[in-house]
């Protein structure tokens, strides 16, 4: 989502600094959409993950154990299988990730914002709104690395299938 060429290419600053917002706050939107989605299917995952494991628990104490001891391991296998789709989805971790980066794109909206509104339009320039542009390709940057990082991880943890 980064652009490819210089900030000002045929923009005046103040156009300049109202395209670079508009590209932050659809960097926004989009960690945002990604973080609802990763915190549900991390929830999810751990409600069923605790109800199953409990209910096996429960379900093995019980005294005739012919009929519930069988769907108590069939529970207990559910809850292993679970474990192994969380560690492969990792959606807790790409939660984080989405809401610190959603967090660094507020913050960046916010300073360009204030640029905006405390500097006169005929001072705005190219050096002052340098910057943020950075800082926005740097949050692209960063959430790309850790997305990286968490591949990575997973890949060597699972013998690189």
């Amino acid at each position: 989502m980064g652009s490819s060429g210089p900030v000002g290419a045929g923009l005046a600053p103040v156009e300049t600094a109202g395209h670079l917002l508009e590209k932050i706050r659809q960097g926004n939107v989009y960690a945002q959409g990604k973080k609802k989605r990763f915190r549900l299917a991390s929830s999810a995952l751990k409600v069923l993950t605790l109800s199953l494991s409990a209910a096996s628990t429960i379900i093995l104490g019980l005294q005739s154990l012919n009929f519930w001891a069988g769907l108590a391991f069939a529970l207990v296998a559910l809850v292993t299988l679970l474990g192994a789709v969380e560690s492969f989805f990792n959606w807790r971790s790409r939660w984080v990730l989405m809401e610190e980066t959603q967090y660094r794109f507020q913050r960046l909206a916010d300073d360009l914002e204030y640029l905006i509104a405390s500097t006169p339009a005929a001072d705005l320039s190219y050096d002052r709104l340098q910057p943020l542009f950075d800082e926005y390709q740097s949050v692209w940057a960063h959430l790309s690395e850790g997305w990286l990082q968490e591949r990575r991880a997973l890949n060597s943890s699972s013998g690189g299938q």
